[in-house]
C-alpha cells in the first residue's frame, strides 16, 4: 500500500508540472473482453496516462480483439499501426522460444514463483523485445492454469481425440502428447467455439473460464496449476523515443502503478473465479494423482524441448529462478 500511495503521488506531482501542448490519441488493442482483470488494468493504466499527462497522450483501450485480433496486436504495433497494445507473451514463442519461459509445465506454479521465474527472464525478454522495435512497459500474471473439460478425465488417456483450444506452442505441444487434436482459438472466440462443438477442452485460469461463461458448455475444471502465463503491454519503440521525459516518467509510474494492480487483481479473482464456475454449475476440484503424474512426466518431456529450442539464454533463466528457490 505504500508503494501504490507513493506512486500516486508522483503521478500526480508529474501531472501538475506537465505543461499543455497538442494531444496525442494513443489506441491500445486488447484481446481479451473488457471485464478480464487484465483489460480493467489496462483500462485504469490508460485513464493514469490520459490524465497524469494532462491530456496531452489519451490512451483508449480495445478490448475483446475488437481493434486487432490478439495473434496481429504485436505486428500491428512493430508496424507502427498502432502505439501501444497487450499481448500474451507467449503467444510469441513460434517467433522466439524465450518467449514461452513463462509456459514451461511445472517450473512455477505459483505466483510467488511466477515472480522469482519473470525476474528472472525479464532481461532477456527486454533486449528482444527492443530488437523487435517495442518498449515493455508492464507484465501481470495469470492466475494458475487448470484444464477445462466437456466430460469427466481422471487420465492421459481419457483424453485421446478430444479437441482442445490451443493459444501458443506450448498448448499445442501439450495437445500432441496427451493425444487430444489441437485447435488455434483467440480467447474472444472461446465461447462460440465450446458452443458449437468447435472444440470440447483447454488449459486456461479460471479467469477466462468466468469471463466466457464456459460453463454454459463445459462441465469439469481441473486445478492442476500446470504455469502462470504472463499479459503484456508494449509501446512502438519509435513512439516512445518522441515521448517527453516529463511524459515518460508519468507513464512508467503509470505503468509500474498497474503491474502492481494487475498482481494484486490476479491473486485476488483466483479463488472468486474458481467459485464462479462452481456457482455455473461446473465440478471444480484437484485432478486425480494418477492424471497428475501422467501430466509431470510429459511436462518433463517439454521442459527438455524448450531448453533445447531455447538454448544457453534459456538454460541461464531457468537456472536463475532454480537458484533462486
Amino acid at each position: 500500500m505504500k508503494k501504490l500511495t507513493s506512486l500516486l503521488a508522483a503521478t500526480a506531482l508529474t501531472a501538475t508540472a506537465a505543461a499543455p501542448a497538442m494531444a496525442e490519441k494513443w489506441d491500445m488493442p486488447m484481446a481479451y473482453s473488457a471485464s478480464n482483470f487484465h483489460s480493467a488494468t489496462g483500462a485504469e493504466f490508460a485513464k493514469c496516462v490520459t490524465t497524469g499527462t494532462g491530456g496531452e497522450i489519451e490512451i483508449v483501450t480495445h478490448p475483446s480483439g475488437s481493434l486487432f485480433k490478439g495473434a496481429d496486436i504485436k505486428r500491428a504495433i512493430q508496424t507502427g499501426q498502432a502505439p501501444i497494445g497487450e499481448r500474451l507473451l507467449s503467444g510469441h514463442q513460434n517467433e522466439n522460444a524465450l518467449f514461452g519461459f513463462d509456459s514451461i509445465p511445472f517450473l512455477a506454479t505459483s505466483f510467488d514463483d511466477s515472480a522469482k521465474l519473470w525476474e528472472a527472464a525479464k532481461p532477456s525478454i527486454e533486449s528482444l523485445l527492443a530488437e523487435q522495435n517495442l518498449t515493455l512497459l508492464y507484465a501481470v500474471p495469470w492466475p494458475p492454469q487448470g484444464l477445462y473439460f466437456k466430460n469427466e478425465v481422471n487420465s492421459v488417456a481419457d483424453m485421446e481425440g478430444i479437441k482442445f483450444r490451443s493459444y501458443n506452442n506450448a498448448t499445442s505441444r501439450l495437445a500432441e502428447l496427451t493425444g487430444m487434436l489441437p485447435v488455434t482459438i483467440e480467447a474472444a472466440e472461446i465461447s462460440q467455439a465450446f458452443a458449437t462443438g468447435v472444440a470440447d477442452a483447454m488449459v486456461s485460469s479460471g479467469s477466462t473460464g468466468y469471463d466466457r461463461k464456459v460453463w454454459e458448455s463445459l462441465n469439469y475444471f481441473y486445478e492442476v496449476d500446470a504455469w502462470l502465463p504472463r499479459n503484456y503491454v508494449m509501446v512502438n519503440s519509435d513512439v516512445w523515443s518522441g515521448v517527453s521525459d516529463a511524459n515518460k516518467n508519468v507513464i512508467t509510474a503509470c505503468a509500474e502503478l498497474a503491474e502492481y494492480a494487475g498482481n494484486w487483481r490476479a491473486k485476488e479473482y483466483t479463488g472468486f473465479t474458481l467459485q464462479g464456475l462452481r456457482d455455473g454449475g461446473m465440478t471444480v476440484g484437484p485432478a486425480s494423482d494418477q492424471m497428475v503424474g501422467e501430466l509431470k512426466e510429459i511436462g518433463v518431456t517439454m521442459t527438455n524441448e524448450w531448453l533445447e529450442a531455447a538454448g544457453d539464454e534459456g538454460k541461464a533463466i531457468v537456472d536463475a529462478f532454480q537458484s533462486s528457490q
